[in-house]
């Protein structure tokens, strides 16, 4: 049975994929990303296999991301960005005075792999993990559960949208921008 084309990353034209990156805000934050040139950055230093996978095979130029600050008080979702790039090879796995040097990756087979990710927009406030888990529509979503350290994630398109509008809406929900 071969592999499907699910499996090999491949969609249909026009087809919406989301994902969820994670940052300690201390170490690069959506700020950060806002004020990069371009709004743009490298996604680098990913040293985990199945989020260098989805960087990799499946994240496409134009797919939505969350940019949530991991480790912070509280942790949350608190911009939205977008891919920028195709996969390509992150160069940080070849500088030996990087601290996300392999010197067991091959340059003619590198191991780590990373894309450009661009700022759309900040969101009008944060969503934090508790109102994520909190919700009904959003409790389902991989960085709510426990343990789950991945710093790059699948999302369901319906959650970001969810997500999206409770960030609109304030805490005490009127309108964040109004």
């Amino acid at each position: 049975m071969g592999v499907t084309a699910e499996a090999r990353g491949e969609r249909e034209a026009g087809e919406r994929r989301c994902w969820l990156v994670k940052s300690e805000p201390t170490t690069f934050s959506f700020d950060a990303l806002l004020a990069a040139d371009e709004r743009t950055t490298p996604w680098d230093g990913v040293r985990n296999y199945q989020a260098r996978n989805f960087m990799r095979d499946e994240m496409r130029v134009g797919d939505a991301v969350i940019f949530y600050h991991s480790n912070a008080t509280p942790p949350g979702a608190v911009g939205l960005a977008e891919v920028a790039s195709p996969p390509r090879p992150d160069p940080t796995q070849f500088d030996e005075g990087s601290r996300y040097a392999d010197p067991t990756s091959d340059p003619a087979d590198p191991r780590w792999f990373l894309v450009d990710v661009r700022a759309v927009r900040a969101l009008p406030r944060m969503v934090t993990l508790q109102e994520i888990k909190a919700h009904p529509e959003l409790n389902e979503m991989l960085v709510a559960r426990r343990g789950n350290r991945l710093s790059v994630m699948p999302v369901a398109c319906a959650h970001l949208d969810v997500l999206v509008a409770l960030a609109e809406r304030g805490d005490d929900g009127r309108d964040a921008a109004a």
